[in-house]
């Protein structure tokens, strides 16, 4: 006998659900123009805002696994829009910083990302947006705490 599962309400595929959704709506708004995946620009996205990251702290921050950090790197070393900055010798170890023209794709993208979370946002009533900002939070920290990780699986 067969236990009812309702998908629709089970929140790890609402989650995945929604994550995807937006994150193929921001694709076709920044692929066109600038050739990006969108495990490019979360690349990307990290080391603009930390100014320089090794892959595995990327894959800390993004939650991508290992395969999918490799390619996009790979992807933008090849078009120059990062670099590796040198690090005792060891390539692995060296940390990634955005170029120029990776800077300036950056600095074209964000003001088109900002428009994008406040259109998203506005479908939310008045006054929810920090509730999901800390419910979201929420949940992430309490799905470390019970043993997810970064890279573990389906990003």
């Amino acid at each position: 006998m067969s236990t009812a599962f309702d998908l629709d309400a089970f929140l790890p595929y609402r989650l995945s659900v929604a994550s995807n959704l937006v994150s193929r709506l921001f694709a076709r708004r920044y692929a066109e123009e600038f050739g990006l995946t969108i495990a490019e620009w979360r690349v990307i996205a990290v080391l603009g805002a930390d100014g320089t990251a090794t892959a595995s702290a990327v894959r800390a921050r993004t939650g991508m696994d290992k395969a999918k950090v490799s390619r996009a790197v790979a992807g933008l070393e090849a078009r120059g829009l990062i670099r590796h900055v040198a690090h005792r010798g060891d390539r692995r170890l060296d940390p990634l910083a955005l170029s120029a023209a990776g800077r300036r794709i950056l600095d074209a993208i964000v003001p088109r990302a900002r428009a994008l979370e406040t259109e998203l946002f506005a479908a939310l009533p008045p006054g929810t947006r920090e509730a999901m900002e800390t419910a979201l939070r929420a949940i992430a920290d309490r799905a470390t705490v019970m043993g997810a990780g970064p890279g573990d699986g389906p990003d």
